[in-house]
Order: structure tokens, then sequence, then C-alpha cells
């Protein structure tokens, strides 16, 4: 049978409209299963602490439940690569970290392109950190930390927890800023037992890690790494008050994989901020030296872009290569 031409084309445009009406109307019904959040640390670490606080609130916020996915290895870059492959349709979803923005220039030969590829969701955290020292060493504030480096030149060892990592790319941040030259020391895992017995000299650590060894004076803390003060180390100074305009922290965010119906995404940056403004939640990240970092989808993503031209400017001038 031969069709009149215009009810052939009526016919084509309702074929062609169908895959639209069939995301929209899941957009409007999402989530109808449980939520996979991938994770790129192992369980027990800093980012998976924080990411269970947030999926057990926002499970009862969706109504289904949000199951964490531990893919640690390769800085990250398995699960960020689990979830850029996966299916745009709100199921699958990343946890992004600090990592994933120094990745996208230390790496020349991933198999994706985070800026490009994966969608931002919505913020979750900024984690505080603070520069510790053994406390046999001789400098006891953050200038006379300055002077004692630069007439011991590449004779204090940093530890940090791998190449990449934020408590390396924070200490050569300060490195390069305050004008000192220190020998990195990579650690595979749990770089405490050398620093608290004097063979690793300074770390650029998680606060929420560091603080019971700081409490009991088994580290000396010498200031914080972020723009302002530490609720949890009040009398602590920053680094910017001796080194002007430094600033690093330590963040989490939730990801998609690109494409991601915007509908999915507009509604859980509603819940993952509904559960952000929880006066409850707020407590128990403070708990861990975190703050609610509290952002809308296109905040994200300056907020990612901006991190990834800091960083690498960083490890351009450091010269930092994958291990």
């Amino acid at each position: 049978m031969k069709l009149p031409r215009r009810n052939f084309l009526h016919l084509a445009a309702g074929a062609a409209a169908l895959p639209v009406l069939s995301r929209a109307a899941s957009a409007l019904d999402y989530p109808m299963r449980p939520v996979r959040m991938v994770v790129g640390f192992a369980p027990g670490t800093g980012p998976d602490i924080i990411v269970r606080l947030l999926a057990q609130r926002l499970s009862a916020r969706l109504g289904q439940q949000v199951v964490i996915d531990n893919r640690p290895g390769a800085g990250t870059n398995i699960a960020t690569e689990v979830v850029v492959h996966a299916s745009p349709d709100g199921y699958t979803l990343l946890v992004i970290t600090g990592v994933n923005t120094v990745n996208a220039t230390l790496y020349h030969n991933l198999n994706f392109d985070f800026i490009h590829e994966i969608a931002p969701v919505a913020g979750l955290a900024s984690g505080q950190f603070v520069m510790v020292v053994t406390p046999s060493f001789p400098a006891k504030s953050v200038p006379e930390f300055i002077a004692y480096a630069k007439a011991n030149p590449s004779k204090i060892n940093m530890a940090s927890v791998g190449v990449g990592t934020a408590g390396h790319v924070f200490g050569e941040l300060f490195k390069m800023m305050a004008g000192v030259d220190l020998l990195h020391v990579p650690y595979r895992g749990n770089f405490y037992p050398d620093l608290l017995s004097g063979q690793m000299q300074v770390a650029f650590a998680n606060v929420a890690s560091s603080i019971e060894f700081i409490r009991a004076g088994k580290l000396r803390a010498l200031a914080v790494t972020t723009a302002e003060r530490s609720d949890l180390l009040p009398d602590l100074p920053t680094i910017n008050e001796f080194v002007p305009d430094y600033e690093a922290s330590g963040w989490y965010g939730i990801g998609a994989p690109w494409h991601t119906h915007d509908d999915i995404v507009r509604k859980l940056n509603t819940e993952i901020n509904a559960v952000l403004a929880d006066p409850t939640f707020r407590a128990k990240l403070a708990e861990f030296g975190n703050s609610p970092l509290v952002m809308t989808p296109s905040q994200l993503e300056k907020f990612m872009a901006d991190d990834i031209d800091k960083w690498a400017k960083v490890i351009k001038f450091a010269n930092i290569k994958p291990e």
C-alpha cells in the first residue's frame, strides 16, 4: 500500500520522536530500581566513608537503594572508565574527587576524556588537609619550615599515598609557591608509621586521618592547606597566612555518564543538595573534617575545569609523571 506523502511524514516524525518520549518518560519516573554509585577508592577510605553517609540518606529520598560499588586502582581511572561506558540513564553514577582533575593532565593515554565524558551532577563535600611534621623536626611554624628547607634542599622527605594524589600535589604546590625543594616519597598505602618514627619528616595529610595523632602529640601540625582555618583545629593558621594565595582542598562530587537526561541530573542535584542542607548530615561531615559543597551542575562543571587548570600548572612545574 502506498501512503500519501503527508501521512508518511507524520509517521516518520512519530517514529523519530519515540526515543525522545521514552527517555523523557523514564526521566519522570526515575529512579525505578537501585542506583549504583562507583567509588575509585577502597572501602574505609575517606571518599568511601563520605559517600556512604550520602548514600544512606539519598536512598531514603529517592525511594530506591543507592548501592556503593568500590572500584579502586589506577588512580581512580578504573572507576571513571566504568561510568564513562555505562548507559546514560542515571543508574550508574561516579564519585568524583580532585584526583580526577589531576589525572586529566597527569595521564596522556587515558581511554576517556574526563571533562567531556562525565556530566557534573552535584557537589558533595570539601575536605581539609593539614601540613604535619614529625615532633623531632626542628621547625615549629611554616616560616621556620621554609627557612630550614631552603638551608637544607632535598634533605626533607615528604610522604604521600602515591604519585598524583592530593597529598602529593598539595605538597608540590607548596614547593612551587614557597620556593623550597622537598624529596617526595610516594607510598602505596599508609605512610604514618614512617612519619611517626621520623623516617619521613613532613606530609600534607587529610585532617580526618591525622587529627588523633595531632591531638596525642605524635605529630606537630604547622598549618591547614585551606583558605580558611579549620573548626577542628581553630588555633592552627592557614598556609596562605605565610605563603600568599596558597590554597588546596580535597573535594568530592557526583558525576554521571555524558548525555544523561537533564531531568535526571536536575532531580539528583536537588535531592543531593537537600541532603547537604540537613544539619545532622552537616554535623557528620564536620566530624570527618569536611564541609558541604553545594553546587549546581554548571557550577560544578566550572569548578572542575578551574581545578584541572590549577593542577596542570603544578604537574608541569614539578614534572610529575604517573607511576
